[in-house]
């Protein structure tokens, strides 16, 4: 009885660690998500902004729940910190990346360099920006792949932001044959340019000769077009414009190769 005496004050305890780390998880969760939802709600703030702000909440209050749960057992939040006072060079150390992952998102966050829903290359990996927390950066592929990137390697990455400006321009590249006639098919170009409403008139679309290649005669056309169509634009334009080069007799020639046979 007495050894039952002894063990009952530890599972209370521990129930109570349980319960606190419950509630606490769950109060997190809710209050994260009615900080962010209530910014966002706000159109003239950035929900880049409020995805940051409801992380910093979430881990705040998290840290209380185990200031919390050690309290339940005994363990002061002052011994804690004398106890971490002592080992400040070991838990620098440890916690090296962690913190300056830390670090490098309120640096995202204060420059923004990208936002949520916008097309970024991160050090070599492309992806849609779908969350910044306070630790890491969290992307998803063309092909629905997510990609999480801490946070201080996407800081100290070159970013290419794709999304940054609301127009873009596009760059097609056709090669025509070289018995064909080059002023035809630049115009032909151009006139599938203008038949586009959302190819714009000003910068006017431009076409020029760039290259003679080994087989061909490379043909540039430089269209600018809303971001958003973009991507569209390319496909669409690239077959229209093939299309239009079959019915004017304008051939997109095979590389050609030719074979030297030597008579001994």
């Amino acid at each position: 009885m007495e050894s039952l005496g002894g063990f009952l004050p530890v599972v209370i305890n521990v129930c109570k660690a349980l319960l606190i780390l419950i509630v606490g998880w769950v109060a997190a969760g809710i209050l994260s998500s009615m900080v962010r939802s209530r910014i966002n709600k706000n159109v003239n703030i950035d929900k880049t902004l409020g995805n940051f702000v409801a992380s910093i909440i979430k881990w705040v209050i998290l840290l209380m729940v185990l200031a919390a749960v050690l309290a339940v057992f005994g363990i002061q939040t002052t011994s804690i910190v004398a106890m971490l006072s002592a080992a400040t060079l070991a838990i620098g150390l440890a916690l090296q990346g962690t913190l300056s992952d830390l670090a490098s998102g309120f640096m995202l966050i204060l420059f923004r360099p990208y936002k949520i829903d916008q097309f970024v290359d991160i050090g070599g990996t492309s992806g849609t920006v779908v969350d910044i927390n306070l630790f890491v950066t969290e992307l998803v592929t063309v092909d629905n792949v997510q990609i999480i990137i801490p946070n201080g390697q996407a800081w100290g990455s070159i970013i290419t932001n794709y999304s940054h400006h609301d127009t873009r321009r596009l760059d097609l590249t056709f090669g025509i044959d070289y018995g064909d006639d080059a002023d035809k098919a630049m115009q032909i170009i151009l006139d599938q340019a203008a038949a586009d409403e959302r190819v714009f008139k000003d910068p006017e679309p431009w076409a020029r000769v760039t290259n003679l290649g080994d087989s061909s005669v490379d043909l540039t056309a430089r269209l600018w077009c809303n971001g958003a169509d973009y991507w569209e634009l390319k496909f669409e334009m690239t077959q229209a414009v093939k299309e239009a080069f079959d019915k004017g007799g304008v051939t997109i020639p095979y590389p050609h190769s030719v074979e030297i046979h030597k008579e001994g």
